[in-house]
Order: structure tokens, then C-alpha cells, then sequence
């Protein structure tokens, strides 16, 4: 895959973000090769209002990890009043843990 592409998939994700986020507060994604960190920032305000990492959670694989992180996103934006979100992958195709944790704050109450 080169670079190119991936610059177009984030530039394309972005756009999509930004008109939708303009209303509700983003979860954004960053994968590196050993952790998953994820946050819902408010734009409008440029706050983080919830934040999980695998660095705190250690559970099997890469994947069963990025769902334990989306699960406690979710407990986390739950607590604080937060249930409506705009998913930001950036430039990470969505599948493999970017699916994983999505579909985790899914089910722990996050609606996007």
C-alpha cells in the first residue's frame, strides 16, 4: 500500500468526521504496533471528555485487548453522560482491532 493511499483514506474519513462531528464528540482511534489508545474529544470545546489504552488493559491478544479498551471507553463516556459519538478511524482501515474496539463501545452503550 503506498503512502499515497493511506493519505487519501485519511483525508477522505476526515471530511466525513468534520461534518458530522460538528454536533457530537469524536472518538478517535491511534493504533501503534504494541497498544491501541482511543479518546471522545468535544472539538467545539477541544477537550477530552474519556480515554482508555491497552497500557492499562492486558488481556490476550491484540485483538481481545482493543475490545477490553472500546468496553472501557464506554464505561468511561457512559459515567461522564456522553452516549452519541462520531467514530474517527483516521487512516486505519476498519477492520482486524479498529473493528474490535468499535464494536466493543458499541455494545457498551456507544451509539455511532
Amino acid at each position: 500500500m503506498s503512502a499515497q493511499t493511506t493519505v487519501r483514506r485519511k483525508l477522505r474519513t476526515r471530511r466525513k468526521v468534520r461534518v458530522a462531528a460538528a454536533e457530537r464528540p469524536r472518538l478517535s482511534v491511534f493504533r501503534s504496533s504494541k497498544h491501541i489508545y482511543a479518546q471522545i474529544i468535544d472539538d467545539s470545546k477541544g477537550v477530552t471528555l474519556a480515554s482508555a489504552s491497552s497500557a492499562a488493559v492486558k488481556t490476550g491478544t491484540k485483538t481481545d485487548t482493543a475490545a477490553a479498551v472500546g468496553k472501557a471507553l464506554a464505561e468511561a463516556a457512559t459515567a461522564k453522560g456522553v452516549t452519541k459519538v462520531v467514530f474517527d478511524r483516521g487512516a486505519y482501515r476498519y477492520h482486524g482491532r479498529v473493528k474490535a474496539l468499535a464494536d466493543a463501545a458499541r455494545e457498551g452503550g456507544l451509539d455511532f
